[in-house]
C-alpha cells in the first residue's frame, strides 16, 4: 500500500489529535512532539471518535472521552476498561513536513 498525505504536521499541534479520513477509513492522528501515530477512530468499547478524546502524552495514548478507556497509539491495545479489544493501528510518517499514513494494518 502506499502512504497518503493527510496534512502538514504544522496543523497538528504537539499534544493533539485530528480525524481524517483515508480510503473510507476514519483514523485519528496524534502529534506529540515531531512524532505522529494514527489508530482508529472509533472506540471498540462503544461507538465513540477517538478523536473527540484526550492525548496522554506521557503514556502515548488516546483515551475516549465518553468512558475514559485509553488505547495504545503505538498498538492500539486498551490499557484501561472498559474498552478490552484493540482498535487498528497504522503506519504514520512525516515527509517533507508532511504526515502520511498507510491504510493497511501494521498492528
Amino acid at each position: 500500500m502506499s502512504a497518503v498525505k493527510v496534512c502538514a504536521l504544522a496543523d497538528i499541534a504537539s499534544g493533539q489529535v485530528r480525524k481524517f479520513a483515508v480510503e473510507g477509513r476514519n483514523i485519528a492522528v496524534v502529534r506529540i512532539d515531531d512524532d505522529v501515530y494514527a489508530i482508529g477512530d472509533k472506540c471498540s468499547h462503544a461507538d465513540v471518535s477517538l478523536s473527540e478524546g484526550e492525548v496522554l502524552c506521557d503514556t502515548k495514548e488516546l483515551e475516549c472521552f465518553k468512558h475514559g478507556s485509553a488505547f495504545s497509539l503505538v498498538s492500539g491495545m486498551p490499557n484501561t476498561l472498559p474498552a478490552t479489544q484493540a482498535v487498528p493501528v497504522y503506519a504514520a510518517t512525516v515527509v517533507d513536513g508532511n504526515v502520511m499514513i498507510t491504510v493497511e494494518n501494521t498492528k
